[in-house]
């Protein structure tokens, strides 16, 4: 268990004028929200009904003694307010407070909450759970939490998440660790329930260390591999509308590095042209017709990663048949190539940017 289900009010915000430019999607529509799903767990938006069992989880000194900002005992009517609460924030796109169900006798039933507080400013996330006590030491705390993490990475604005465990919660601290998670820090923190201040971890995950590209390789591995730093292949293409602006779409939840925008294309297969496998991709990728006649190679870039090195030529093409659309549900926008800078990309992307904004 991290930090609460709910956070002291804050002031309320201008919401910023739309830039006609930007087609970034911060966060998805509530309306559009749909229920996250793992092998065992549903997280979905909390419900008026939910408040009953809500209470009769949460009402635990042994939950709330790690959840700051909550008093013990929890009052019952506060849950009815907090779930209200929660509806508000989820609209305003502001948090997102989910409900951990499961099933037993076919039956859903209410586990815990896990919840992400966005903080704009610091272009973050803050990641907090808790689990009732009937289901500790069952996984649940990672499986929820993780697949949150995984999620707003690969969907919302931000670049980082973070999270605050009170010291003497060994167990959330491992649950993090397990997920990515990297202790940055140490601090103190009110707990309203022990009614004092108490020494707490500060930890943080990025897109490499919730990455499976980022993890160690095991050691038979890395003998079998004959180097370090293997070479990958990727051609990517930079489509250019009438207008002048290029496409960009965002990498979907489940590939290394989600979240972050990128020129269409993909990797090389063996034996592949650049060409070739470009013409392959952006029909796979979003629906349309090139051909290589239409491919002007411009710019390639070559980046040293943890685990490989990429090594990606950049082609541009203005002439394709039939509608980009995102074929595997990920975002697109059609960027001015002034504006490319604004969205976040992988560090090889990055070098092409200027070499693009010049040329257009």
């Amino acid at each position: 268990m991290t930090a609460p289900p709910e956070a002291p009010p804050r002031k309320r915000r201008t919401p910023a004028r739309a830039d006609p430019d930007r087609d970034l999607l911060a966060a998805p529509a509530p309306a559009a929200f749909v229920p996250l799903a793992t092998d065992r767990l549903t997280l979905r938006p909390l419900r008026p009904q939910d408040a009953p069992a809500l209470h009769r989880l949460i009402d635990d000194w042994e939950v709330l003694r790690s959840l700051a900002n909550l008093d013990y005992p929890y009052p019952r009517a506060r849950a009815d307010a907090w779930i209200s609460e929660t509806a508000g924030e989820l609209a305003a796109g502001a948090a997102y407070h989910l409900a951990i169900t499961g099933r037993e006798d076919g039956r859903e039933m209410l586990v815990g909450v896990v919840g992400l507080t966005l903080e704009p400013a610091r272009r973050a996330g803050r990641l907090g759970y808790w689990v009732g006590r009937r289901f500790w030491g069952h996984g649940v705390a990672t499986e929820a939490a993780g697949r949150l993490a995984r999620w707003a990475l690969a969907h919302l604005d931000i670049d980082r998440l973070v999270a605050t465990v009170v010291a003497d919660n060994a167990a959330s601290r491992a649950v993090l660790a397990r997920i990515g998670f990297r202790e940055t820090g140490v601090g103190t923190e009110t707990f309203r329930a022990r009614a004092g201040k108490l020494p707490v971890v500060h930890l943080e995950a990025t897109r490499a260390d919730l990455s499976a590209d980022s993890q160690p390789v095991a050691p038979a591995a890395a003998e079998a591999a004959p180097s370090a730093h293997p070479l990958v292949l990727v051609a990517a293409c930079a489509l250019i509308d009438r207008d002048g602006r290029v496409l960009l779409a965002r990498r979907p939840e489940g590939k290394s590095m989600a979240g972050l925008w990128e020129f269409p294309g993909g990797k090389l297969a063996p034996g592949e042209t650049p060409e070739a496998a470009l013409i392959r991709e952006l029909k796979e990728e979003l629906g349309i017709d090139v051909t290589a006649s239409c491919l002007g190679a411009f710019a390639f870039a070559s980046h040293a990663y943890e685990r490989f090195h990429l090594l990606m030529p950049l082609y541009l093409c203005r002439r394709w048949k039939g509608i980009p659309r995102g074929q595997e549900g990920q975002a697109l926008a059609w960027v001015r190539p002034d504006k490319l800078a604004d969205y976040p990309m992988p560090p090889a992307d990055k070098p092409l940017i200027p070499l693009l904004r010049d040329f257009l």
